[in-house]
């Protein structure tokens, strides 16, 4: 068997590359800014222009990237006052109960197409938590972005999940219960459910924040996380924030 294909790959320059990646990851938990890291350095890439492409694909896709819309900024003290149940209502409960800024993300200036689609998907990021049902913490994270991934191969995320399976594969369980089957399982889930659903990242969410959030998720054939580990609705505080019983364990 020859493995002359894996000498072409690990040059000295990928791999410094990847222990620079490996690095940024592991500290994710302690700086979320590394994850923004990651991206970041992935902009001119070859995976970031071959994303582009596939991206470009979809007619409704394509259109969103000409047009490079953003619009307004999330403001929770308006969300919190739509109708009780609309997809801003719920992310401005859920943001409010989790104590989240919801302009956590870094934007870039926006020249290119490759700035749009990282600055748009950064912004959407937390909706699509409440949209698929995926929690906030390290029991779902990998789960929503593996939505993202699928739907679009967005490199930056795609990575992100390549990493999270290495780490728990050398590490193995943490203080959490997670390891890598568990990772593994997640981001099955997340690519089941990308691939089930329509683009999401060409709507117009600040356009429809009034919207029910079932209206949304059937529209849009999403069918959301809503128990389990991986779930925010397994979260007693977030269930209380949305007017749902809150079960207590026996």
């Amino acid at each position: 068997m020859s493995f002359k294909y894996i000498n072409e790959i690990a040059t000295p320059e990928n791999i410094n590359e990847l222990l620079t990646f490996i690095d940024l990851a592991a500290g994710a938990n302690q700086e979320t800014t590394n994850v923004f890291d990651i991206s970041d350095k992935l902009r001119d890439s070859t995976q970031m222009q071959e994303c582009i492409v596939w991206m470009k694909q979809d007619p409704a896709t394509a259109a969103a990237i000409a047009e490079r819309y953003m619009g307004a900024d999330f403001d929770l003290q308006e969300l919190i006052k739509m109708p009780q149940g609309s997809l801003g209502w719920t992310y401005a409960r859920v943001m409010n109960a989790l104590g989240y800024d919801p302009h956590f993300y870094r934007l870039r200036e926006t020249t290119s197409d490759t700035d749009y689609i990282i600055n748009r998907i950064r912004k959407t990021h937390d909706l699509h938590h409440i949209l698929t049902g995926f929690s906030f913490d390290d029991f779902g994270e990998n789960g929503v972005i593996s939505v993202t991934v699928v739907q679009t191969g967005y490199p930056g995320w795609m990575l992100i999940d390549i990493l999270t399976l290495l780490l728990y594969f050398f590490s193995g369980k943490d203080d959490l219960g997670i390891d890598v089957e568990f990772v593994f399982d997640l981001i099955s889930a997340g690519i089941k459910m990308g691939r089930r659903a329509k683009p999401l990242f060409p709507v117009k969410w600040e356009e429809g924040f009034e919207r029910p959030l079932e209206e949304w998720r059937k529209e849009l054939n999403i069918q959301p996380i809503t128990n389990g580990r991986f779930s925010w609705y397994s979260n007693p505080k977030l269930r209380e924030a949305v007017g749902l019983e809150v079960t207590v364990p026996d």
